[in-house]
């Protein structure tokens, strides 16, 4: 039985499936994207996120234990030259998969792959937009600018209330009535 066992084992024996992630995760890091299925992409991201957190720290031991996963010189060299220096700063969630649809000929669901920090279009625009800040949907307290005074306000500071007619809430409801029953502009203009 298979109970918790997360891996997809994408239809391979664990020798195929080793290499191929091994050679995906080479291209990956080398090409900074790649086109696959959307299901050996959500295998290659817990195959290579981990290496590019080892990639973070430069020593002998993180270096031959990449290379042990990637069983490439090159694509080693990359990974702990420019990719973990753009990676440094950030605490996980190197890669990004984007799903493109079904592929015409075996309607296999396809996807794109990147590393985040080499997307510079994205990174340009996130650049151009203000910082979100964060605003709590509570009614507390609010900027002096905008606060709203507690005090009352009286008919002579306010020129708005100053113009209005006093309301009178004991009028017989017969007036009322004939308020709304009667369109002409002066009525309208009581109602106000």
């Amino acid at each position: 039985m298979r109970h918790g066992k997360k891996d997809n084992h994408l239809g391979r024996t664990a020798s195929h499936r080793k290499a191929m992630l091994s050679n995906m995760a080479s291209s990956l890091i080398i090409h900074k994207r790649i086109e696959t299925t959307l299901a050996k992409a959500k295998e290659l991201r817990k195959y290579v996120e981990p290496l590019l957190t080892r990639a973070k720290e430069d020593s002998t031991h993180n270096r031959r234990v990449v290379f042990s996963y990637l069983n490439d010189k090159e694509s080693t060299k990359e990974l702990f030259g420019v990719v973990s220096d753009k990676i440094a700063s950030r605490p996980g969630g190197y890669t990004r998969i984007i799903k493109l649809g079904n592929r015409l000929g075996d309607a296999a669901e396809t996807a794109l792959i990147e590393l985040v920090d080499f997307n510079d279009a994205l990174l340009l625009a996130n650049a151009d937009k203000p910082a979100k800040t964060r605003r709590s949907r509570r009614g507390g307290a609010k900027k002096e600018g905008t606060e709203a005074s507690a005090a009352p306000v009286k008919k002579e500071d306010h020129p708005v209330v100053a113009e209005a007619e006093p309301v009178a809430d004991e009028a017989p409801a017969a007036n009322d009535e004939a308020a709304e029953n009667n369109d002409s502009p002066e009525s309208t203009t009581e109602k106000e």
